[in-house]
């Protein structure tokens, strides 16, 4: 792989991880303040991404990525809910995880069950890391349980398998 290969696929991972973070907030942000994903979406294009030769406020991320991930988790919540809901400690609901570690549980659930274009390790890689981003708990190691066990159930090769 060339240095310029290499550097662009570097960058693209990078994009996508803002893309997945913003994504998560995002889908807080809609939880905990009662608005509708197309708004949160438009608010995040007007006032949170930006080009890197913007201020340094703006984040630069995979926006068209950002917007599948947070529509995709919307549009399907009920059927990630339940996935997700399958992977809990009996006794536990969906309800009484905070409101950021769901947001990071679906994003992740949309991403192996629907979004399909990085391996399964990846995606909950990413994930665990932005869980440890909120979390100095456990957290981040239920999110890694609860997203490895969704994706052997999807019939995929669970992390740290090979093909």
């Amino acid at each position: 792989m060339s240095t310029a290969d290499y550097a662009a696929r570097e960058r693209r991972a990078a994009l996508r991880r803002a893309a997945r973070l913003a994504a998560v907030q995002a889908l807080y942000q809609m939880e905990v303040g009662g608005r509708g994903a197309a708004a949160v979406v438009r608010e995040w294009r007007e006032h949170r991404f930006g080009g890197a030769d913007e201020a340094p406020k703006f984040t630069e991320a995979d926006e068209p990525f950002f917007e599948r991930v947070v529509m995709g988790a919307v549009e399907n919540q009920r059927d990630l809910d339940a996935a997700i809901a399958r992977h809990l400690a009996k006794g536990w609901r969906l309800e009484r995880i905070d409101s950021t570690l769901r947001a990071a549980l679906r994003a992740g659930a949309w991403e192996l069950i629907y979004g399909g274009d990085a391996p399964d390790a990846v995606v909950i890689d990413e994930y665990v890391e932005i869980a440890k981003a909120f979390f100095d708990g456990s957290e981040p190691k239920f999110v890694n349980a609860a997203l490895d066990a969704l994706a052997e159930e999807r019939g995929k090769t669970p992390r740290g398998a090979t093909a």
